[in-house]
């Protein structure tokens, strides 16, 4: 029977059960999905000398039973305020496979308090720049021109500026998220408006204008949430999917605000501008690595597994693009994707010992149609239920293949190195 806090003094159990905790805890902030979480924290709790352990996760707590000694442990912690920080997951899974096999607890709580103190790799100027040139990159993915990729990596770089300011004043995280969409938005059309004037003529508008906003489609957390789906790890996987989406909706709220004052219209879209198909590949390759680096830096990435996911996006999305070329329909073409994703990102983690979140997470990331997403809500808010039917249906089907190819890819080729 579980023994009441009153009944028993606290003892190695105790501490070991608290560093278990810890360590799925800060896993599951980092951005892990509650699948790998689960199986990391059964090797640590190993580790720790605990038997049995029993572990349940949500968004926000780490519920953990164990038994030790002959007595059988509840716990459970607060997991706090979530993010994407792929190297402190790479840090955690080293250390749950390097430990031995019984291993002290303040040992191990040591090396976790280390992990967690480190400060993130980029300042936020650097950011800034890498968000702005991956919103330029999804803009000519969108079928923009020049001067809509311009502005839209001006008004990403202002827009990830304005968030990373706020969010270092503890603003909430959805508020934050809102205020962070309106800038980028509004700078935009500000920055087009002065374009116009100067002569520029913007023919792609509306592409370059949701490619500002991008960076902030919470696309980790709806590829998680399927992705644990899939896993059979349903709590956590509905309780992400409900947080992906209520930031998706506060993101495309804000931007109904700049639409609403600025008077945009997003349909029809023009067709992209007519280039050879040689030259269209090359472009389409290196938009791709661009922004493949870009959400690589934003997610923390070392530098190397930074270029290395960008390589990757460039393969994946450029085999993604000319599937569809070629008559595919988008949604086996995002599974194929995705697949190659996978793969290629095993492979290369244990070539190059780059961390293997950011080269999976990265390029799956900037194949999600945001555009789509962000399109629905807009439309539903304006009374276009039809046009808005339709950008559902095929962002649904899209993220869903690129979450069975990764599943796909994980079962052909196991992820731990």
């Amino acid at each position: 029977m579980t023994q009441s806090a009153d009944q028993r003094k606290p003892g190695v159990g105790d501490d070991a059960t608290d560093v278990l905790l810890l360590f799925a805890a800060m896993m599951l902030r980092a951005g892990a999905t509650a699948t790998r979480t689960r199986e990391l924290s059964g090797a640590m709790a190993h580790r720790l000398g605990l038997e049995t352990p029993a572990v349940c996760l949500t968004l926000d707590s780490v519920t953990v039973s164990v038994h030790c000694r002959g007595e059988r442990l509840v716990a459970m912690r607060d997991v706090g305020l979530p993010g994407i920080d792929v190297r402190r997951i790479g840090e955690l899974e080293r250390l749950a496979n390097a430990l031995g096999p019984v291993v002290a607890p303040h040992r191990i709580a040591t090396q976790l308090t280390e992990i967690e103190a480190r400060p993130p790799q980029y300042p936020g100027w650097q950011m800034a720049i890498a968000v702005g040139l991956a919103s330029a990159g999804f803009a000519f993915l969108n079928g923009a021109a020049l001067p809509e990729m311009a502005t839209a990596a001006i008004g990403g770089g202002i827009g990830q500026g304005s968030r990373w300011w706020l969010t270092r004043r503890q603003l909430p995280q959805f508020s934050t998220t809102a205020l962070a969409a309106i800038s980028a938005a509004g700078t935009y059309v500000l920055v087009a408006a002065l374009a116009n004037h100067a002569g520029f003529a913007f023919s792609h508008y509306a592409a370059g204008f949701i490619s500002t906003v991008l960076f902030l489609i919470p696309g980790v957390s709806l590829i998680a949430g399927l992705f644990d789906l899939l896993e059979h790890q349903t709590v956590a996987a509905l309780s992400r999917l409900a947080s992906g989406a209520l930031t998706l909706f506060i993101v495309a709220s804000g931007l109904s605000i700049v639409v609403t004052a600025a008077a945009i219209e997003l349909l029809p879209r023009p067709a992209p501008a007519e280039l050879t198909y040689p030259l269209r590949l090359s472009l389409r390759a290196i938009a791709s690595f661009v922004a493949g680096c870009g959400f690589a830096m934003l997610f923390n990435s070392a530098p190397r597994s930074v270029v290395v996911a960008g390589i990757v996006a460039l393969a994946a999305n450029s085999l993604r693009l000319f599937l569809i070329d070629i008559g595919m329909l988008m949604a086996p073409a995002a599974f194929i994707a995705a697949l190659s994703v996978g793969i290629i990102a095993i492979l290369a983690s244990r070539r190059y010992d780059a961390e293997l979140m950011a080269i999976v997470t990265a390029p799956v990331v900037i194949m999600i149609p945001g555009l789509y997403a962000f399109e629905m809500i807009v439309l539903f808010n304006q009374g276009q239920m039809l046009e808005a039917m339709q950008s559902s249906g095929a962002g649904t089907f899209v993220i869903s293949a690129l979450a069975m190819g990764l599943s796909v890819a994980r079962l052909a080729v196991p992820w731990q190195r």
